[in-house]
């Protein structure tokens, strides 16, 4: 017995040949106890595929289960999904390689050194705040190591204000936010252009920092 309205019919023999989607691990659980937020992920992940359309090779740090970062792969050329869960990277991989067939899955620990080539862009959401401030440093150096000479870094994170709204188990592993002008003076010693943009729910916009719940930065021009 088909649908009354004949699109979903043909809905139903596309997803044959590939497949249904599974979110994975992070990206499911998110939608079983709080699914506005996988809206808000997923707001992120487009501003950062449309900040990075027409790149050749973009590398993404902290990919997790890789659900969102389909939606930059449709951006550009290559795109190189890494984590250093392995496990991870694994399951995302088995996932996601029918529907992402120009992205390449690889376990990279940005702490322990920079990636193997260098690339046009680099982005990570919701990855910096988790990265102890006596590392922040050397995570900056190796990100700004694995870019081009005229390579784009983009990075996003909860604000330092939004944490007093924060669930206990967000604040426990958010340990190093920052409010917008300590994150722009910070990203500043590496690259000469950073561009501060804020975020509330979905909506990106250039609006006062302090009132913003999420931070993003667009980096250029690599320093010496």
């Amino acid at each position: 017995m088909g649908y009354k309205q004949e699109q979903f019919n043909e809905y139903t023999q596309m997803l044959e040949e590939s497949g249904y989607v599974t979110l994975g691990v992070l990206s499911s659980a998110t939608w079983n106890y709080d699914p506005k937020r996988l809206t808000f992920c997923l707001s992120r992940y487009k501003f950062a595929a449309k900040m990075l359309s027409g790149k050749d090779t973009v590398l993404e740090v902290g990919a997790g289960d890789c659900f969102a970062s389909r939606i930059v792969s449709c951006e550009v050329n290559k795109l190189i999904c890494t984590d250093y869960d392995e496990k991870l990277i694994s399951e995302a991989e088995k996932m996601r390689r029918n529907d992402m067939a120009n992205t390449e899955f690889k376990v990279h620990d940005m702490l322990t050194g920079a990636y193997c080539e260098q690339v046009d862009a680099i982005y990570c959401l919701d990855v910096f705040e988790h990265i102890d401030k006596q590392d922040e440093r050397i995570f900056l150096e190796n990100i700004k190591k694995s870019l081009n000479e005229h390579g784009i870094f983009l990075v996003g994170m909860p604000s330092l204000e939004s944490q007093q709204y924060a669930s206990e188990g967000s604040k426990a592993g958010h340990v190093n936010c920052k409010n917008g002008n300590e994150m722009k003076k910070l990203l500043e010693e590496y690259y000469h252009n950073c561009f501060l943009f804020s975020m509330n729910d979905e909506v990106v916009h250039t609006g006062f920092s302090p009132m913003a719940h999420y931070i993003i930065a667009v980096c250029t021009g690599k320093k010496q």
